[in-house]
């Protein structure tokens, strides 16, 4: 990246210019949910990631802190009836970057994580990664996959040559 330090790419957060652009990003974006920004985080800190700093309850499909991705310790709480309600909800976006979803119903986590639009979906947990396992989105998430052989097809180019004398 150009005219950003190893720490900044590293930790995004940790430089006063990029937490106050999140900040930002955050505050207009969640302007119509229940919690507001924390005091503590208009603080300067280095953070460890994952953390969620943030939890937004009483938010609203159309929010846009609901509609887009925020890349950011930040997470959102949705209420929902059903399984399919859930689905049906995950699935109405343009981004399908990852899910996550919690249960003790082993059927159930089955059920979902196939139905939902996601390149890596979580089950009891929250992004944990593995250098052999293929990383990226669906939709407007991304092109392609990092991490993993996947990762290879980004860095090639394929060429057929047929000869014949």
């Amino acid at each position: 990246m150009m005219g950003c330090s190893l720490m900044e790419s590293l930790f995004p957060l940790c430089l006063e210019r990029s937490l106050q652009w999140s900040t930002h990003q955050l505050v207009t974006r969640s302007a119509k949910c229940s919690r507001a920004l924390p005091q503590t985080w208009t603080k300067r800190y280095v953070i460890s990631l994952p953390a969620i700093l943030l939890l937004l309850t009483g938010c609203q499909d159309t929010h846009k802190v609901v509609r887009e991705e925020i890349f950011g310790p930040v997470g959102v709480c949705l209420k929902f009836s059903t399984e399919e309600e859930v689905i049906e909800r995950a699935n109405n976006s343009n981004y399908g970057l990852a899910a996550a979803l919690f249960t003790t119903n082993l059927s159930r986590a089955f059920r979902v994580e196939k139905a939902l639009e996601a390149g890596s979906v979580w089950v009891n947990c929250y992004n944990k990664t593995d250098v052999r396992i293929p990383f990226g989105g669906y939709k407007e998430s991304g092109f392609g996959r990092e991490m993993s052989s996947y990762a290879i097809d980004s860095f090639t180019q394929i060429k057929a040559v047929r000869i014949t004398l």
